[in-house]
């Protein structure tokens, strides 16, 4: 099975192999995928975009394993990505989905410009089946208004995570803006750690747990960053982990909420701007 990644006018086969078909469905059923494209922070050399789907690993490669072209699947980061080399600092297992048919030395270049450009533009892509066909995400069995606003958080960034940007009060853009980015990070991994207990916590203590870190989460970013209209959807996620059912299904949902609003947080930060500065103060510390 053969797909096309395009991005900044260029297209490059990925194919796939069938060591994870759990992860492979859920994949082509995502077809065709607009994303905006990632720099990395900590394992430096790969481009990376949120997937639309919860899995859990396949394979279990650990990541260091990687080889350069490796078209992987991070469940616990919710990534998709492309690697160009070996990866750095980081210990964790992922899903090998396949690999680039092509030479790594375009994904490269790409990953030059996304280092450059992440914060001033949004680099776009896409991943598409070579022969065109369309996937059908399945059915949901939650509450219609939930997953509606999932979708729309998905299509577009929500008008209050654009108005972030905006002021120039002290240490304002800045500091608000890595404030909502940790929080909403950190929600989606707890929601991870919550996912993984399933089958062997109680019922009810995990949907407590749940409930409690998405009240949490909610409330700094609608106190602290002024994040209305984002924090509504987590509150009524909140608001059904008391009695919506399927659990499971639930929990998925509120992963893909908070991947997807930390998502578009990242995408306002000029990751390398910052970490040369860091640097160049580091270096005067000398």
């Amino acid at each position: 099975m053969d797909l096309t990644f395009t991005a900044e006018g260029r297209s490059w086969p990925l194919r796939l192999n069938g060591d994870a078909p759990r992860t492979r469905r859920a994949l082509l059923s995502a077809l065709p995928m607009h994303c905006q494209l990632h720099t990395p922070k900590i394992a430096g050399s790969h481009i990376y975009w949120h997937a639309p789907f919860v899995e859990d690993v396949e394979g279990a490669t650990h990541v260091l394993s990687a080889p350069a072209g490796a078209f992987i699947y991070w469940p616990v980061r919710q990534f998709l990505e492309i690697t160009f080399a070996p990866l750095q600092a980081e210990n964790a297992e992922v899903t090998v989905l396949g690999h680039l048919d092509a030479p790594v030395e375009g994904i490269a270049d790409l990953a030059a410009m996304l280092k450059r450009d992440q914060g001033r533009r949004l680099l776009q892509a896409a991943l598409a089946s070579a022969d065109g066909a369309e996937g059908e995400p399945p059915a949901s069995l939650l509450p219609g208004d939930v997953v509606a606003a999932r979708k729309l958080l998905w299509d577009e960034c929500p008008a209050d995570i654009g108005r972030l940007t905006a002021s120039r009060a002290i240490l304002h853009p800045a500091g608000p803006v890595f404030v909502a980015e940790s929080e909403a990070r950190v929600l989606h991994e707890l929601l991870w750690w919550i996912r993984a207990e399933r089958g062997m916590a109680d019922e009810m203590v995990l949907r407590r747990a749940a409930a409690l870190v998405l009240d949490k989460a909610a409330t700094r970013l609608r106190d602290f960053c002024h994040m209305d209209e984002t924090t509504a959807l987590l509150f009524r996620l909140k608001a059904a982990m008391a009695h919506v059912d399927p659990l499971d299904a639930l929990i998925d949902e509120a992963i893909l909420v908070a991947g997807r609003i930390g998502a578009w947080l990242d995408l306002l930060i000029p990751w390398n701007d910052l970490n040369e500065t860091f640097r160049a103060a580091l270096d005067e510390r000398r």
